[in-house]
């Protein structure tokens, strides 16, 4: 018999006390959220302000082994070097054992920054024994016992005769650049020793003070990477034997502003204890960075809206709440974003305005849930909400895993901006789960117990089950009656699709291939020929050449320094008036088959991880018939991008892998749907089961995809030329995903269902595990924090 309160909508006190728990709860995380974005600044990648990243990787060297320590030590040198530089705010961490990243804000010239952090041999001081006997000997150490002469150019050319070091840059306690304001002898470095390094300092001048002034020998080298970068003389008040005391001395010269501060940052800097290596450099112009700003508010501001007029358009007053519930979802994921300080990258923020799209999910399965309570099985407005929420939490569980899983890959095997993707996209899964099953539901709770709305339901837009859904209830469609027809078709599809990648070949980028991409902005449209011709006379005539958006020229190469960089620039800016570097990349070969060896093992962990999962949670034919959609779905975008000549670089990594979660997503929504109405239709023949669950979640898969697929599309045509390849990846994703879902997961379950049909205690086991155990009230595993009436969520 029904209750008073659930005839007329009218809240219980059982009820009543999880609404005010959640409605606390939702009111105490907004505020944390507001404070937090109110009190906190983002940190932007440089990808998004401009500046330069440079990774190094430590190098064995004959007594050092490049192991976690010693690359710890090579970072403290290397921070001295940087801090010398003047850049504003760098950045160095330590990445696994023998990696050190450096960011460099505002630094879009990195060549001198390149050479200074550079330099991988150690700072040592050498007594200077005489000028060499010809020039052709310079480099080649003279013939003896060990530990004999080597022969180097000084500073001016002339080769000289260096002996053994007697102390190195380890002996260095401070340098820095100063000016003799007071006489005339310009600029000076001034260098303070250690204790050891200054007694070696007082032999070694010491000695070199026995020489008369003016002779060779009453000089001191001091010797970089096998290069002199200075060789001053003693000053002839300086005692022989005794040598320069007091821990400090100074050395002077010529030396213009940017000599001494490069001659101090490079003796300051010291010694690396081992060698480094570039193996990747990325620079991007300040330019590129606001303009990426603009083009993703803009994509989210109007995907939002356009998301948020169809949804309530959709679902009236409720899916008002639900864009309420959505702008909450932004304010909580940004300040948790603030709060855990990560960094806001490109990729990242294409990654938040995915997550937009894909929180509408959780609130469509719950309305479609609540419209069938209301209209099918004559429940109040209230319970319908509440059922509803009950109802669709295993499948938004289950959906929501399955893009957690592709997110953390893309975090643990993913590296630079593609990790921020996979943090943004962490976080926005978990936010949009917390706005769809607390905020959501206080909102519509709290509507549904309303009068109004109670004599007036069709402005919730849960009174009728919507006009796809009613005209699909009644078809009685036997779609897979026959499922080796879909299963062929969609074979042919994607052999077309595969076929690309066989005939066209897949255009890896520099990520993956390792070389060097550049774009230019120069002062005048240049004709993409015109642009080649200019490249080819630079000396790279097989230097791939592009026209990006809005006339930019994108030149792709081999591994190249930054001297034969400056070439290219130059010859374009000859052609077209100026040229500007816009963005810049460096991938050193063995970092690019790192990268490309990761990705397939980040597509193999992230099927395996797939499959696991789904044959925990569902039998394995279902999650057969899930690998089998993502794996054609995988096939048929990369195919796509083959045919079409796009490149794929890590942005599309990231997005391959947020396809392979969508498709999961998709197909476990249907499979639950399936599970659930196998389980009350016992009589029914599999495949019947099968097709009524396909459409009955049709409105969820039409609502869903269409609001994702609205804010993939502004992002496409607002997100700019460095976002437009992930979106399309992501749009055709989306779409074949969809189709997918019945076109081969559905079918194929159904083929192996008939081939290995579950035995009925099978069928009792996974039911009971599917619905917790539910009681006369609907509620899943009792005991949940989500789901009891005594429970907080």
């Amino acid at each position: 018999m029904t209750s008073p309160s659930q005839r007329t909508g009218k809240p219980s006190t059982g009820r009543t006390r999880p609404l005010l728990a959640r409605a606390i709860l939702s009111l105490a995380v907004l505020v944390a959220a507001t404070a937090a974005v109110l009190t906190s600044t983002p940190t932007l990648g440089l990808d998004l302000r401009g500046g330069t990243q440079i990774v190094l990787e430590a190098q064995d060297s004959p007594t050092v082994n490049a192991d976690g320590e010693a690359t710890d030590r090579a970072l403290e040198v290397l921070r001295r070097r940087v801090d010398a530089l003047g850049v504003a705010e760098p950045t160095l961490v330590r990445s696994g054992e023998d990696r050190i990243v450096i960011e460099l804000p505002g630094l879009t010239e990195p060549r001198e920054a390149v050479e200074v952090i550079g330099k991988t041999a150690q700072l040592a001081f050498h007594p200077v024994l005489g000028v060499a006997a010809a020039a052709g000997d310079a480099g080649a150490p003279e013939e003896g016992a060990p530990g004999a002469p080597i022969v180097l150019p000084d500073e001016d050319g002339v080769p000289v005769r260096l002996g053994p070091a007697a102390l190195t840059g380890e002996g260095v306690q401070e340098a820095a650049a100063g000016i003799d304001l007071q006489g005339a002898g310009g600029w000076y470095v001034t260098v303070e020793f250690t204790g050891a390094g200054q007694t070696a300092w007082e032999q070694l001048t010491g000695q070199a003070a026995c020489a008369p002034p003016g002779d060779p020998t009453r000089r001191v080298a001091i010797v970089l990477d096998e290069e002199v970068i200075s060789s001053p003389q003693v000053d002839p008040g300086v005692p022989c034997g005794v040598g320069i005391t007091g821990g400090s001395t100074q050395i002077t010269g010529q030396f213009s502003e940017d000599q001494a501060q490069d001659l101090a940052a490079l003796v300051q800097g010291g010694a690396l204890p081992v060698p480094v290596e570039v193996i990747e450099q990325r620079t991007v112009g300040p330019t590129l960075g606001a303009a990426a700003i603009d083009a993703s508010v803009r994509a989210v501001l109007l995907g939002v809206a356009a998301t948020a007029v169809f949804i309530v358009a959709a679902y009236r007053l409720m899916g008002l709440l639900a864009v309420v519930a959505l702008l909450c979802y932004a304010l909580i994921t940004y300040a948790a974003l603030l709060t855990l300080g990560a960094t806001i990258t490109l990729p990242g923020l294409a990654g938040f305005v995915l997550a937009v799209g894909m929180a509408v999910d959780a609130n469509v399965l719950v309305y479609e849930r609540a419209r069938e309570e209301y209209a099918q099985r004559g429940r109040s407005l209230r319970s319908a909400v509440t059922t509803g929420f009950r109802r669709a939490l295993s499948a938004i569980a289950d959906s929501n895993v399955t893009t957690l899983l592709a997110a953390g890959l893309l975090f643990f095997l993913a590296s630079g901006p593609v990790r921020g993707f996979g943090v943004t996209l962490t976080v926005g899964v978990l936010a949009s789960m917390f706005s769809a099953l607390v905020i959501t539901r206080v909102l519509a709770e709290l509507a549904a117990t309303g009068r109004l709305l109670n004599r007036r339901p069709q402005l919730t837009g849960l009174h009728t089950l919507g006009r796809v859904r009613s005209r699909l209830a009644g078809r009685n469609w036997r779609l897979y009656a026959q499922p080796r027809r879909w299963l062929t078709i969609s074979l042919l599809v994607v052999l077309l699709a595969g076929a690309g990648t066989a005939v066209r070949g897949l255009q890896l980028g520099v990520e993956f291939t390792g070389g060097r991409s550049i774009q230019y902005a120069t002062g005048a449209p240049l004709d993409p020929d015109d642009a080649r011709q200019a490249v080819s006379t630079a000396g790279f005539p097989g230097a791939v050449v592009q026209q990006a958006e809005e006339g930019d020229v994108r030149v792709r190469t081999g591994p190249i320094d930054d001297a034969e960089q400056e070439a290219i620039r130059d010859a374009l800016a000859a052609a077209a008036g100026s040229a500007e570097v816009v963005s810049d990349e460096l991938i050193g070969p063995t970092l690019g088959a790192e990268l490309r060896r990761n990705a397939l093992i980040a597509l193999g962990v992230a099927l395996a991880a797939q499959l696991a999962y789904l044959a925990v949670r569902f039998r394995w034919t279902y999650s057969a018939g899930a690998v089998g959609a993502l794996l054609a779905n995988v096939v048929v975008v990369v195919g796509a991008f083959a045919w079409t000549g796009r490149t794929a670089d890590g942005v599309f990594l990231a997005a391959v892998l947020t396809v392979v979660g969508y498709t999961v997503n998709d197909s476990v929504v249907v499979f639950d749907r399936i599970r659930e109405t196998r389980d009350h239709q016992r009589g029914q023949a599999f495949p019947a089961v099968a097709a009524r669950a396909v459409l009955q979640t049709m409105p969820r898969t039409i609502n869903t995809g269409a609001s994702t697929l609205l804010v993939l599309t502004a992002l496409l045509v607002l997100g700019g030329d460095s976002l437009a390849d992930f979106a399309l990846a992501l749009i055709l994703g989306i779409v074949a995903g969809t189709i997918s879902t019945v076109s081969v997961a559905v079918p194929f379950t159904v083929a192996l269902d008939r081939r290995w049909p579950p035995r009925p205690e099978q069928l009792t086991a996974t039911a009971r595990r599917s619905s917790g155990d539910r009681g006369r009230s609907g509620a899943v595993v009792r005991g949940s924090l989500f789901e009891t009436s005594e429970a907080v969520w």
